[in-house]
């Protein structure tokens, strides 16, 4: 569907979920993908799914609220490959569950440092990156919840309100540089993460707050994400776009 061929992009993320997956789909379009993870052995197990099927990849275990790690990982893909075109900073942790009034203050900073901090650190690198390569295209994986509330995960919610906010600054500053940002917000979605913690009851139960009745697949938010780095967005920036399957219609 899009020609990544001659692009090098970087997937945060990257060693299950949707981060793969979107990984798997720029490799099957040309891409020259940077698997990277804070598990070195998912990021390998990554890349041989990708080159198994013939495409190009290559792994960089790195942590993202690290900003040295975030520098380093950019450093390797302009080192292997000759340039920086494409990121998806799709890392993330959900945090501690517990009301505001009790929210432990270690959880707080853990989920900032991660989903905030660690998006920032990551574009901080990317679009000089980027710059150097005459330009690229950045998405910032936010949530549902970067617009809407959900009680006991005040962290979270204000992380991924803050990535839509950074998102939107960081386009209007690099929109005349050739510099594409925006946000994808997907609804709950079929992952690892939320599977093996859920019982089935408690899947059902999300599956129900969206009026399509289920959860998301992973391919969902990959093929809007794809999209949105591809030329085919070429007027497309500072965007927050929803894969949500209507949870935040009502």
């Amino acid at each position: 569907m899009y020609d990544f061929t001659g692009k090098t992009a970087v997937v945060t993320g990257a060693a299950s979920g949707i981060g793969a997956v979107i990984a798997h789909e720029l490799a099957a379009s040309g891409a020259t993908v940077i698997v990277s993870d804070l598990q070195a052995e998912g990021c390998d197990q990554t890349v041989t799914a990708i080159m198994d099927k013939g495409g190009k990849a290559l792994a960089f275990a790195a942590d993202v609220s690290d900003p040295s790690s975030m520098e380093a990982l950019v450093a390797f893909a302009e080192a292997e490959t000759g340039a920086l075109h494409l990121a998806v900073n799709n890392a993330g942790i959900g945090g501690a569950q517990a009301p505001v009034g009790e929210y432990p203050l270690e959880a707080w900073q853990q989920v900032m440092d991660v989903n905030l901090n660690g998006v920032f650190y990551a574009m901080r690198y990317q679009i000089p990156a980027m710059e150097r390569a005459g330009g690229g295209a950045i998405v910032n994986m936010a949530s549902i919840l970067g617009s809407v509330g959900f009680a006991n995960s005040s962290a979270y919610v204000a992380s991924k309100h803050a990535i839509v906010g950074l998102t939107k600054t960081a386009a209007i500053e690099y929109a005349q540089k050739s510099v594409r940002i925006n946000a994808v917000g997907p609804g709950f979605v079929e992952t690892p993460l939320l599977t093996k913690n859920l019982s089935q009851d408690m899947l059902d139960g999300l599956a129900g707050l969206h009026p399509m009745g289920r959860i998301g697949k992973p391919e969902e938010v990959s093929a809007l994400t794809c999209f949105l780095l591809s030329d085919r967005a070429s007027f497309i920036t500072g965007s927050y776009h929803l894969v949500d399957g209507g949870y935040t219609s009502p």
